[in-house]
């Protein structure tokens, strides 16, 4: 199968992801035809291969790629054929050997950012850009809890932090995780059960606790989070790698000290082009200056993307996952 893309049928696990050829037709109106040449992986496909996030079956999968434009539709300017770019998106469907898209997502990629570390890094580094500039508003001199430091996108916003001057306490999920968010530029770095974690963040901060608790694990460290943070503090919950946080009362964040809680979408923090623009500036100014690196922890074929799945909930790879169409 030459052209196609990759969906499930049913809800489940990786299993379920099987490919479907894609029709041979014309770049329609409006639209520009990007060939992939990488495709990052990111945990939100496997909320929408299991149904957290459920779309209309069959459901296409991936969120994020970088190839070049190879077909430009009627209408559409300020792209040329042969650009090299990457995009992220809200529709998924990136698991594909090509797409069809808005040419208002795409960025265009500098020369100094190749094909991989732009699907390694666009969708994880603009969120942590949003998150750590647009949400938490992070300035030098404060403290940051940051969970699955090794991960991808942990890998990403250990070093980011600690170079705008942000005391980060990391924490992963062993010992050799925990060493690789301190060569990152964590301060503090734990691999202690979530039961221990706020005391030993009590410990580290001489009793006052983090200004921000950066948490995309979901419902296996919410506590945790919520117990480690200073009084009005932020607990910025951005993800579910554990499954989501079950329903909570208000009531919680006013008995640890009127703390101020926010989930947010990067989406929403990008919703402008000048926004991408901007957030991805930043980015590829950070992967350019060394202050951060694209680390790439598993790269397999398209057709493996089962394998990556279970990688990725194995919390079997550091850094990020890319699969090669």
């Amino acid at each position: 199968m030459s052209e196609h893309r990759l969906v499930v049928r049913r809800f489940g696990g990786p299993e379920v992801i099987e490919p479907e050829p894609l029709a041979d037709t014309p770049v329609a109106a409006g639209k520009v035809r990007v060939r992939h040449r990488a495709i990052g992986v990111n945990f939100i496909d496997t909320y929408h291969r299991t149904g957290l996030y459920p779309q209309p079956l069959p459901a296409p999968l991936g969120v994020e790629a970088a190839g070049v434009v190879e077909a430009i539709g009627a209408g559409v300017s300020g792209v040329a054929v042969g650009q090299r770019v990457a995009y992220m998106t809200a529709e998924p469907g990136s698991y594909a050997t090509r797409a069809d898209l808005d040419p208002a997502i795409l960025v265009t990629l500098p020369d100094a950012i190749d094909d991989e570390t732009a699907a390694a890094v666009l969708l994880k580094g603009v969120t942590v850009q949003t998150l750590v500039h647009g949400c938490a508003r992070m300035e030098a001199g404060q403290t940051a809890l940051v969970h699955a430091a090794a991960g991808g996108v942990g890998r990403l916003m250990v070093p980011w932090l600690a170079a705008i001057g942000v005391r980060v306490i990391a924490h992963a999920g062993n010992a050799d995780k925990a060493a690789i968010a301190r060569g990152l530029g964590a301060e503090v770095a734990l691999d202690c059960p979530y039961g221990e974690l706020a005391a030993a963040v009590r410990a580290a901060t001489g009793g006052r606790g983090v200004d921000v608790a950066f948490d995309g694990v979901g419902a296996a460290s919410w506590e945790a989070s919520l117990d480690s943070l200073r009084p009005r503090g932020l607990m910025a919950s951005f993800g579910n790698a554990s499954g989501p946080v079950p329903p909570a009362s208000p009531l919680e964040l006013a008995k640890r000290g009127s703390l101020f809680l926010t989930r947010p979408r990067v989406f929403d923090y990008v919703a402008t082009r000048a926004e991408m623009d901007s957030a991805a500036s930043d980015l590829f100014k950070m992967v350019g200056s060394g202050k951060i690196a694209a680390e790439i922890g598993l790269r397999l074929p398209l057709d493996q993307a089962a394998e990556a799945h279970r990688a990725l909930e194995g919390r079997r790879t550091t850094g990020s996952i890319v699969l090669l169409p």
